[in-house]
């Protein structure tokens, strides 16, 4: 099957991806960067003296049968060799930790930004795709991020060094030397385009393979294999998937090697030209035998750091796709911000106020919220009704500024909530949605999530408020029982009083209920709303539910309807004015 092609906009991203920007993920290392430099040039000058010796040794000491010099010229090869040796492995220890700590800072970067961005880039991206970003894409720059820089250096200067050093041998041999540069530089421009698109196409694949991958062998993913009976399918979808991989990994491997194995002959043919050279009736008395065979070392000396320098360049524009892939992200702006300057609530109430405000979601012309004004005093309760997608989560969403409005403003205490740093934030709003998700972790750490310096008693506590603590102590190893994958070893129920006791230890002054006791049934849930009627004493709560007899005795029940509040009153008020309530009670 055919891989699916870059767009336009794809193959110009990777085009724009800044040498210079890229660059300056090293800044920060320019002192041990300069050590690397300094011991590449000191390899490469000390590698020279190689060939001279060599000379030496063939034209002066075994024709005279000197040994004293030869002995002294052999300790020098091998001195030679081991100080080059040792200079590698400095070299290479410095470079491999510059490496790493780009990578690893280039990693922490995108997790960081990721978490930054708000809800609705998470619900419009899929997740397989953002694992593949920090884990293929920065793997797949690997070896350029750690060697790349030092094997430009080191090759380069070998270049320079081995250059020079046949000019002294002989600067008529050199010439026929460099004659095949430049037909191997526009090749190597030419493989280097073919493989970056090849690597576009390949990461965007290893993406679509993480994607099944997440949907396929998660908890819910299986399930809904198993119950639906789609198995096979997922296994052709997984098959497929990997059948492209194998084609571009194929393409991007063998992407010009015939063009390059065509320079590696021509390379191979040039010293036989030097010998040609060299026995040529002009020539063939002005060189001795040792300077040929000096010479003939030097140039595949030569010719090997060439290649490496050539296929760095190739290396190097294939990388161009990551990076465009991996600075796609990092550009991402942020809709949900940190204010310029915070402002500071360090006595909070929890008096909530919504002020005329309006919200869309993006790519939609219809107002998820509109024009909703409400004011609930610190301590008092607030339930929304409504029907399904009437926009009641949307309103709670807003509490916890999960979205900024798109007009009007929501406030606590008087002050904007975009005016709030969002640690302050989080810790004055605490959420119980209907969703639950646990982590892959004991009971004990999911809790303490919540609070990490939450103590043992204070746990358990939460737990015995949430009617969750006996179950609990029933579990074989207790609180430090791993509750597995998002928590499917509980009930419904159980996973939700978990949550909500998670939520509890936070001791939020304003406390948002989205639906948070549907999983329960009658009994548990009249046990968990006495410990929310306890627990909401002095704290602000907005609560969302479809059973109204859960929110019949909040301080005032908004009735919202496609984002508006229809009504808004008690709920004895309420069933009086004979409205949209009374037939929601009836």
């Amino acid at each position: 099957m055919g891989s699916k092609k870059p767009t336009a906009a794809e193959i110009a991203q990777a085009r724009n991806v800044s040498l210079r920007r890229i660059g300056a993920l090293f800044t920060d290392h320019r002192r041990p960067l300069s050590v690397v430099v300094l011991t590449i040039v000191a390899s490469s000058i000390v590698g020279m003296a190689s060939p001279f010796l060599l000379r030496e040794v063939i034209d002066t000491a075994l024709p005279e049968r000197n040994v004293q010099l030869l002995v002294w010229l052999v300790i020098g090869m091998v001195a030679v060799a081991a100080v080059t040796s040792a200079l590698g492995v400095v070299q290479t220890w410095i470079s491999t930790t510059i490496g790493q700590r780009v990578m690893h800072r280039l990693r922490t970067d995108v997790f960081r930004h990721l978490q930054r961005q708000s809800i609705a880039f998470f619900t419009r991206t899929r997740t397989g795709e953002v694992q593949s970003r920090i884990t293929n894409d920065i793997g797949g720059m690997e070896s350029v991020v750690t060697s790349t820089a030092t094997s430009i250096a080191s090759n380069l200067t070998t270049v320079v060094a081995t250059a020079v050093a046949m000019a002294a041998l002989s600067w008529q041999l050199s010439l026929v030397s460099l004659l095949v540069l430049p037909p191997s530089i526009w090749l190597t421009r030419r493989v280097a385009s073919m493989r970056r698109a090849i690597t576009a196409q390949r990461q965007r694949e290893l993406a679509d393979l993480n994607v099944i991958i997440e949907e396929g062998l998660s908890i819910g993913g299986v399930q809904l294999t198993k119950t639906m009976g789609t198995g096979p399918a997922q296994v052709e979808r997984f098959t497929a998937s990997s059948s492209r991989l194998i084609d571009l990994e194929l393409r991007s491997e063998l992407a010009g090697r015939w063009r390059m194995a065509s320079m590696s002959i021509v390379f191979a043919a040039i010293p036989a030209v030097i010998y040609l050279a060299a026995g040529l009736p002009i020539t063939s008395g002005s060189m001795s035998i040792g300077t040929l065979v000096a010479f003939t070392a030097l140039q595949s000396g030569l010719f090997r750091p060439l290649m490496s320098l050539l296929n760095v360049g190739v290396t190097v524009t294939t990388s161009l796709a990551l990076f465009a892939r991996i600075f796609e992200y990092l550009d991402l702006p942020i809709d949900v911000d940190e204010p310029a300057r915070p402002v500071p609530l360090k006595a909070p109430r929890g008096h909530l106020r919504f002020e005329d405000v309006t919200f869309s979601y993006a790519g939609s012309n219809a107002a998820a919220v509109a024009g909703v004004t409400l004011d609930v005093p610190a301590g008092s309760s607030l339930a929304l009704v409504g029907e399904t997608g009437s926009g009641k989560s949307t309103i709670a969403a807003l509490i916890a500024r999960l979205y900024d409005p798109t007009a009007g403003r929501v406030t606590i205490d008087g002050v904007d909530l975009r005016d709030l740093s969002l640690e302050t934030l989080s810790s004055i709003v605490g959420v119980v949605s209907q969703e639950t998700y646990l982590l892959h972790t004991s009971v004990r750490e999911n809790l303490r999530h919540a609070k990490p310096e939450a103590t043992d008693a204070e746990i358990e506590a939460a737990a015995r408020a949430a009617q969750i603590h006996d179950v609990i102590a029933a579990l074989p190893d207790g609180y430090d029982t791993t509750v597995g994958s998002r928590g499917h070893r509980f009930s419904g129920g159980e996973k939700q009083r978990i949550a909500i006791a998670r939520t509890l230890l936070r001791d939020p002054r304003i406390l948002i209920l989205d639906e948070a006791t549907s999983a329960l049934d009658n009994e548990t849930e009249r046990a968990v709303q006495r410990a929310f009627d306890e627990l909401a004493r002095g704290r602000t709560t907005v609560t969302i539910a479809h059973r109204l007899s859960t929110v019949r005795n909040a301080d005032q029940i908004a009735v919202v309807d496609h984002g508006r509040i229809l009504e808004n009153g008690t709920h004895d008020s309420l069933v009086d004015v004979g409205g949209r309530y009374a037939a929601l009670a009836a």
